[in-house]
């Protein structure tokens, strides 16, 4: 069978809940690859992609963005994941081979990773400034601090769960994630029965390792509501990064940075944070920019 990652967006309870659910092991397997990830960061940050990425199908607008940073005090020393609303991400982890025992309940121990600090949301919706919501990290296992994120930052009462499953030679066996929203104006009797679902499932990562889809895992979330799935979209790991683009950030550096980069008279070259692909430029090109830079 070809695995495909998707997303798939619902309303419940005559529009009383709303809800995603997302499956992402090809795009988290990629990053793994791509930045050459331990399996307890190939966790946090195919969490923190599967969770900005279903943040992202509540933008309104195509060139609306959103990126989430998590920065602890842990070994992981942060991560950051950035979002459109086509189901396109892309993210790193600050350093890539933290390896800590298990956490007590025998899974990989991303919140001893992170460690204590902020996870921060940035919306870009092409105003003049973007939007910025900050709170102290709950836990550093990601779902639990994107929970309290939501109810804290947007007064929207949340649940988050999130799981990343790794094999033993490291690669991704499972990876995906549902949030679901209360909107307002939701009746008790609607808030006590999607309460008592969401404490009587499994972890993510359990469900997961059952090979269940999106749409299974709504089923748990919403067992016993009426819903209607509005959306199905597929999501991938995407950066976007080009030349003009690595080159304009920079001469945004300044002619005083750009004459200290071509003092050696070497080429240098510049490697994409989010794909790892490098750019490389003359002492000609530099001196170039110069002219150009402020």
């Amino acid at each position: 069978m070809d695995y495909k990652d998707y997303m798939v967006r619902a309303t419940a309870a005559d529009a009383q809940i709303r809800a995603f659910a997302i499956t992402t092991r090809n795009l988290v397997e990629e990053a793994r690859k791509i930045h050459d990830l331990s399996p307890i960061c190939s966790a946090a940050l195919g969490r923190l992609m599967s969770g900005a990425l279903m943040m992202g199908d509540m933008l309104k607008n195509e060139k609306d963005a959103l990126t989430v940073t998590v920065d602890g005090d842990g070994p992981i020393g942060g991560l950051l994941a950035t979002v459109n609303n086509k189901g396109e991400v892309k993210g790193y982890v600050k350093n890539n081979a933290v390896a800590l025992p298990n956490n007590e309940a025998g899974h990989l121990n991303v919140g001893g990773a992170v460690g204590n600090g902020t996870l921060t949301v940035i919306r870009d919706l092409g105003l003049k400034d973007p939007y910025v919501g900050t709170i102290q990290l709950l836990s550093g296992e990601i779902a639990d601090d994107l929970t309290c994120y939501f109810v804290e930052s947007e007064q929207i009462p949340s649940s988050v769960g999130l799981g990343v499953l790794v094999n033993k030679d490291f690669s991704i066996m499972e990876a995906g994630g549902f949030i679901v929203q209360l909107m307002p104006g939701a009746s008790e009797d609607v808030i006590s029965k999607l309460e008592g679902n969401i404490q009587g499932m499994k972890t993510v990562t359990d469900i997961l390792r059952e090979g269940k889809t999106p749409e299974d895992l709504l089923d748990l979330v919403l067992a016993g509501f009426d819903y209607e799935i509005t959306d199905n979209k597929p999501v991938k790991f995407h950066c976007g990064c080009d030349k003009d683009r690595v080159e304009r950030a920079l001469v945004l550096l300044g002619k005083k940075e750009l004459e200290n980069l071509a003092a050696d008279e070497k080429d240098i070259e510049i490697k994409c944070h989010f794909c790892g692909k490098a750019y490389s430029f003359t002492p000609a090109d530099l001196k170039e920019m110069m002219q150009r830079a402020k």
